[in-house]
């Protein structure tokens, strides 16, 4: 599994001449960073003196949320090590024989459908990574201002990893014959991203309002 792997072992993966572990696998991993950076700051948070100072209602949001970052690193690794297998339908497919126009048919509605399912793990990194934007929100406003610019790499990152993940959905599409289903997949991509953007940009005026 890539995420048992060293850092360096998996760098070292990245850099090769193999396919995988490749963008999804690297935005996965930028999500779940970006995730975990935010738990940090949590804990750096949790119990200090200005903590005391925190609306109640605001000390739940973190602690709410703290547990719900947990859970999305844990989605997040899963992601890693799942992109890598993503595009296997479509290597299957186009392998199958093409002699008749009965195999001809059968290996292009597989590889249709391959690249429908080569979809479903880079949607998900991206719903997960936006998720983790929401997460962060109550920690750029109430997090230890000493770790303020952990926030903000953690924004970052969680952001890297959604439009990362949505540009293995954008080549994807170019391949699939289904036109509703393009339609559909590429709106549910630009709001997604859409989202992304205006939260990220809120958490990041955030942040340097805090910093300065």
């Amino acid at each position: 599994m890539l995420v048992e792997k060293k850092v360096k072992d998996y760098v070292t993966a990245v850099q090769s001449g193999d396919p995988t572990p490749g963008g999804g696998s690297v935005a996965a991993l930028a999500g779940g960073l970006g995730a975990a950076l935010t738990n940090m700051v949590g804990n750096l948070t949790f119990g200090k003196k200005a903590y005391n100072d925190v609306p109640e209602e605001s000390q739940k949001k973190l602690k709410e949320n703290f547990k719900d970052l947990e859970k999305a690193v844990e989605a997040l690794m899963i992601i890693v090590d799942e992109d890598s297998t993503a595009f296997d339908g479509v290597m299957t497919a186009l392998k199958m024989p093409k002699e008749t126009e009965k195999e001809k048919l059968a290996r292009s509605t597989a590889i249709q459908e391959g690249y429908k399912e080569a979809l479903v793990v880079p949607l998900r990194c991206a719903e997960e990574c936006l998720h983790v934007l929401h997460l962060q929100e109550v920690f750029a406003h109430y997090g230890n201002i000493n770790a303020i610019t952990d926030v903000g790499v953690g924004t970052l990152l969680a952001y890297t990893g959604l439009e990362g993940a949505l540009f293995n959905v954008n080549i994807n599409l170019k391949s699939i014959k289904d036109e509703e289903f393009k339609r559909k997949t590429e709106e549910t991509a630009y709001q997604l991203l859409s989202k992304g953007k205006t939260i990220k940009e809120e958490l990041l005026e955030i942040v340097y309002r805090r910093l300065s």
